[in-house]
């Protein structure tokens, strides 16, 4: 062994220093042994941690240059991305116009504390599916409990939240859009059915809590409060809640007769795909209906108006915010602007196993759970299954049954139940076109990534590369909105 130089006693004083920080704030005194590791590549060098570079295979010694880069960018990427900040892009319009259809987010694992692995044996980068060759991208066992080391705070109302889809736990491959639990109560047969008809659906699997997919929303209510919609309202614990600055609704909007310009619905940022369908031949062409031989009675008692003996021309529906829609009332062209209205029975809301007759608009009220809160089986016991079931079994991980009006956890029947995490109902901020817990119920508190902090790139999916499809004037912006 040769005698260690000063650069290196300052490199392994440097690396055990910030794994020993790393390590209490990890909360494990095993971690330490790693320092034995750096100990010997930085001062005692017994294991020959690069012995090629003293092959005289030039080729060898190439290959094994990358081999050594790419193994130190994975561990690297693994560490930073499971403990620090992780990429995501957003999907769908669920919270436009605070974040828009292409923005490429750096999420915060600080904001609320990054939880340690669950499923440690994965794949860099890839959440659940391995790139190009398909397939898993993580080893199941072993499977670690859910801890979460100290963060620079907690998930409060209207922060916006990356989180793991908690109706992702079951997956039919072929319907992946769909949430399992959607998709079971539209099957005559119910889950049994998607089961069976691998065809269609595909194969069924689990997947564990940190390999779901991925989704972003706006928090709207918090651990232990009542959440209730009124009108498209929102209260908690009976009080209002002003909806985000950029919330949107769905409006339909009646013209005189004129066809509105693409570049009014553009300079509005208003998307191609809410204000175009297609012709029968596969063509582009504005949504609008032709209201000309329209009845007249129900026209009026749907709030159109009459111009020149014509109801004109019907757009939408399409999302706009309240600014929005006051610069579109402000066109000449227009007669007026409808919000659009769900009907009962339109869709199915959480919970799914229970009538309830709420809508989109019209929800609850509704009780979220809390972390050393009990509930109690004495009464609504129907409804009570329906909305805490999922959260007592699937994710507390107790068996549950109902028989007879009576409730079993764990094989022994139960009169109440206390639960063992907090719970989070997320929406998102385009209120008629996200699915969110008013479809799928509330977010276990495990199932939290972290919080976006900045958009550091925006692609324009309705423009061309060299035409604007970059959006330089929300590059390196705030995401926290």
């Amino acid at each position: 062994m040769s005698k260690a130089t000063r650069g290196q006693w300052i490199g392994f004083a440097a690396w055990s220093l910030l794994w020993t920080l790393f390590s209490i704030w990890y909360g494990s005194a095993w971690l330490l042994l790693l320092i034995i590791l750096f100990f010997d590549i930085y001062i005692t060098k017994y294991v020959p941690w690069t012995f090629w570079k003293k092959s005289k295979n030039s080729a060898f010694r190439k290959v094994m240059e990358w081999v050594d880069a790419i193994i130190f960018a994975l561990v690297a990427v693994y560490f930073i991305n499971t403990f620090f900040f992780q990429n995501y892009q957003i999907p769908s319009s669920s919270l436009e116009k605070s974040l828009l259809v292409g923005d490429f987010l750096a999420v915060s694992k600080l904001s609320y504390g990054p939880r340690a692995p669950m499923t440690p044996l994965s794949f860099p980068l890839a959440q659940h599916t391995m790139p190009v060759v398909g397939g898993k991208s993580y080893i199941e066992k072993p499977q670690w409990k859910y801890r979460r080391l100290k963060g620079f705070g907690n998930v409060q109302r209207n922060d916006i939240v990356v989180f793991n889809f908690p109706a992702g736990d079951t997956v039919a491959l072929n319907m992946q859009a769909v949430d399992f639990y959607t998709l079971a109560k539209y099957n005559p047969n119910g889950s049994a059915g998607i089961r069976a008809d691998k065809r269609t659906y595909g194969e069924v699997i689990w997947r564990p809590v940190d390999r779901r997919e991925n989704y972003v929303k706006r928090c709207i209510g918090l651990p232990g409060e009542t959440i209730q919609m009124k009108n498209d309202t929102v209260y908690i614990d009976g009080k209002i809640v002003p909806h985000a600055k950029m919330a949107q609704h769905n409006y339909y909007i009646q013209t005189d007769g004129t066809v509105i310009a693409s570049s009014v619905f553009e300079d509005l940022g208003i998307s191609k795909s809410d204000y175009l369908g297609v012709d029968n031949f596969g063509q582009p062409v504005p949504k609008y209906q032709d209201l000309t031989n329209v009845d007249s009675l129900s026209a009026v008692q749907l709030g159109l108006k009459q111009h020149n003996g014509s109801f004109g021309k019907l757009y939408g529906p399409m999302p706009m915010t309240d600014e929005m829609v006051e610069k579109m009332k402000a066109k000449p062209f227009v007669l007026v602007i409808i919000k659009e209205k769900e009907q009962p029975g339109a869709g199915y809301y959480y919970p799914l196993d229970y009538e309830t007759g709420w809508t989109r608009d019209t929800y609850g009220p509704l009780w979220i759970p809390k972390k050393g809160a009990t509930i109690t089986f004495d009464k609504d016991v129907d409804f009570k299954v329906a909305a805490y079931e999922r959260c007592i079994k699937n994710y507390e991980g107790n068996d549950f049954a109902y028989r007879n009006g009576k409730v079993y956890i764990n094989g022994q029947q139960a009169d109440s139940y206390t639960f063992a995490m907090d719970y989070y109902f997320m929406m998102g901020d385009n209120r008629h076109n996200s699915a969110d817990s008013r479809v799928w119920g509330f977010v276990p508190e495990d199932h939290i990534v972290g919080q976006p902090i900045l958009i550091w790139l925006s692609l324009d999916k309705d423009k061309e590369w060299f035409h604007g499809k970059i959006r330089w004037k929300r590059l390196f912006r705030s995401a926290k909105r």
